[in-house]
């Protein structure tokens, strides 16, 4: 799943190259209501402009650590549909990536309860409420052993921070979620819908937002992402051309203990440690620090 991949009508393909990886420039307007919103894009990450990045207060995804969403659905491998599971813990570990301190989270993806990838990846939010996606780094198992770790990591080898989420969202131009051209990650989104309602095992809920997402290598495949405002991503779903159709809904959204939250650091530190022997992006990156002061 895209982060989660946590996170539009289709773009056709003029709309792609108007936008380009540029997106819409942080000039355009938008209204929200009779308020004007100043549309943000990834051209808008800005080192300075992180006072308290570890504090990550936005609505429609706030990352509380401790919080873990499990979330469970199906996809389809081949010829045949299977049980996916994917598992987001917020830690409370913390990763520098290009000066910015990042709230580590680490993610866990199943096939079949098989465990198929696990991934950190590292957020910050700006003083203006924007959430930014500053890398990641997944392991990708096969019989049980790595088969790949494409990391793309801001500042190294070209990659370029991304847009998570936005202080205020409102429709508009596509946003990069992140740019890693060594490993050809060019995932963008734009905002699809507001004011939605949606249930899920976990809950239902109102006022909800839908963005769109998609890689520029497939425009064709769309997933929609649901966000609940003081949860984050309840639903994911997919139009357009997309061959693995994986619909996810959010099963538990929980606290987690001390106990499971010394094993989840644990775990982290390990695929922390794995990363430095296995990424030359990574391998030029701080190791993660922390635990954070309990908040």
């Amino acid at each position: 799943m895209r982060p989660l991949r946590i996170g539009l009508v289709v773009v056709v393909a003029a709309t792609l190259t108007a936008c380009g990886l540029g997106g819409g420039g942080a000039d355009h307007q938008a209204t929200a209501g009779s308020a004007a919103v100043r549309v943000v894009t990834e051209k808008d990450f800005d080192h300075r402009n992180f006072a308290n990045p570890l504090e990550i207060t936005n609505q429609w995804w706030p990352l509380q650590p401790g919080t873990e969403l499990d979330y469970q659905g199906s996809a389809i491998d081949g010829d045949q549909r299977i049980r996916r599971r994917v598992v987001v813990t917020v830690s409370d570990l913390v990763k520098v990536v290009d000066g910015v301190p990042a709230v580590v989270l680490w993610e866990r993806d199943y096939n079949n309860g098989e465990l198929v990838e696990a991934e950190l990846a590292f957020y910050a939010q700006d003083n203006d409420g924007n959430v930014w996606h500053l890398g990641q780094y997944p392991e990708e198992y096969e019989d049980g052993k790595v088969a790949a770790t494409p990391a793309w990591i801001t500042g190294q080898e070209g990659a370029r921070a991304g847009l998570a989420m936005l202080a205020n969202p409102v429709p508009g131009p596509t946003y990069s979620q992140g740019w890693g051209p060594a490993v050809d990650y060019t995932d963008r989104a734009r905002v699809h819908q507001l004011g939605q309602e949606t249930c899920v095992a976990a809950g239902c809920y109102k006022d909800v937002l839908v963005t769109d997402e998609f890689a520029l290598d497939e425009p064709e495949a769309r997933q929609l992402k649901y966000y609940a405002a003081g949860v984050g991503n309840v639903r994911v779903d997919w139009m357009g051309r997309d061959e693995e159709k994986e619909v996810l809904s959010l099963a538990t959204h929980v606290r987690l203990d001390a106990g499971a939250m010394a094993e989840a650091r644990g775990q982290i530190r390990a695929l922390d440690g794995n990363a430095y022997k296995l990424s030359e992006a990574y391998a030029a990156t701080p190791p993660v620090e922390g635990p954070l002061p309990a908040r």
